[in-house]
């Protein structure tokens, strides 16, 4: 399988293809990373050549890291003004980068990059394919990480599951929206393809880190579907024995793994 090198973005979350990613870069190592993305496709200087404009995205590889170890403080929100975190590419990732994160990521195409005047940026990213983590270099600004592409294989009997999997997925988000509320997916809100329910309700629902990795790297749709059929149904009995969740809003709004 053909394999590439593309910067690497560690968070303390999954992306999934098709997700929207937003971030608010403040650290050095990651600043680093966007002016060079900035630089493709374009005349050098951050803006557009003539003709160039899309020509090559703007990719880089999202990898969640292991057990929260990151102590950097850029992330999708405010920066920590109090910590005082190592410096390098691979400040806060130990000796070996590589055993800190998950194998499994996806890669992100930056459709937005945005420097502010401070020298921070702000960025907008989707998800597009996962792909496998093989090596991480850290002798760079910023580190980089050789990828191979993960096919996303059906598997057996995934467009029934899809429909067992949108039917639970619309009575959890019921369950947390409260039984009074409307719940805000209806019928023409979802989709239909297999792989693209997988990934929509491996992001939105309420589940912690371990788990949606576990979803992300499933072999094929059709195991991730049933896993997360598993998961929707054990999910929302808790919650009908619950008197309220805090995290209710996630039905409310636009869908992001972040």
């Amino acid at each position: 399988m053909t394999t590439a090198r593309l910067p690497l973005f560690p968070l303390n979350s999954v992306l999934f293809p098709g997700l929207v990613l937003p971030l608010n870069i403040f650290e050095e190592r990651y600043r680093a990373m966007m002016r060079d993305l900035l630089k493709t496709g374009t005349d050098g200087s951050g803006s557009a050549a003539p003709g160039e404009a899309g020509d090559e995205p703007r990719r880089f590889a999202v990898v969640a890291i292991r057990d929260g170890r990151e102590v950097a403080p850029t992330a999708p929100g405010l920066p920590d003004q109090t910590a005082q975190p190592e410096k390098g590419p691979a400040a806060g990732f130990g000796p070996d980068p590589i055993q800190a994160f998950h194998r499994v990521g996806c890669v992100a195409d930056a459709a937005t990059i945005r420097e502010r005047s401070d020298g921070s940026f702000e960025v907008l990213a989707t998800g597009t394919t996962r792909v496998r983590i093989l090596s991480v270099d850290a002798s760079g600004p910023y580190l980089t990480a050789e990828i191979e592409e993960i096919p996303e294989e059906p598997g057996e009997e995934a467009g029934a599951l899809a429909e067992g999997v949108l039917r639970a997925f619309r009575s959890y988000q019921k369950r947390l929206a409260g039984a009074r509320e409307r719940s805000l997916a209806g019928t023409a809100d979802l989709p239909d393809e297999p792989s693209v329910v997988s990934y929509l309700v491996a992001a939105a629902a309420v589940l912690d880190v371990p788990a949606k990795q576990r979803l992300l790297q499933a072999p094929d749709t059709a195991t991730r579907l049933r896993e997360e059929l598993h998961l929707l149904r054990q999910e929302t009995a808790v919650i009908r024995h619950l008197p309220s969740l805090p995290a209710v809003d996630l039905t409310r709004a636009p869908t992001s793994p972040n």
